[in-house]
C-alpha cells in the first residue's frame, strides 16, 4: 500500500529562493533519514515563503503508513515550530 502525505508550510521571513532551499534541505535530509520515506517539494518551487512537500510511504500495512505520515507532521511542529505547517493532506492509494 503507497500513502502520500502533502504538506503546505510557511516559512516566514525567508527573503529569496536561496535562504528557502537552505531551510528546507535540513528538514527533507531529516525526515528522509528518521523516517526512512522518500521526501520531495513538489510545488511552489518560486514562492519564497511557502513550500508544498511531498512524503510517501510504502507497506503492506495502511494503518502503519498513516502513524508514520502523522508522526512526520508531528515531528515538523515540534522540532521547526518557526515553519509553520499550514495543510495537510493524508491519502493511501
Amino acid at each position: 500500500m503507497l500513502t502520500l502525505l502533502t504538506l503546505k508550510m510557511f516559512l516566514p521571513g525567508c527573503g529569496s529562493l536561496k535562504e528557502k532551499r537552505g531551510r528546507l534541505q535540513p528538514i527533507l535530509k531529516r525526515i528522509h533519514k528518521e523516517f526512512n520515506l522518500s521526501v520531495s517539494e513538489i510545488g511552489l518551487q518560486d514562492v519564497w515563503q511557502s513550500a508544498w512537500l511531498g512524503f510517501a510511504v510504502v507497506s503492506n500495512d495502511a494503518v502503519h503508513n498513516q502513524q508514520v505520515l502523522q508522526s512526520v507532521i508531528n515531528f515538523i511542529e515540534l522540532n521547526w515550530p518557526d515553519e509553520r505547517v499550514t495543510e495537510t493532506h493524508i491519502e493511501a492509494r
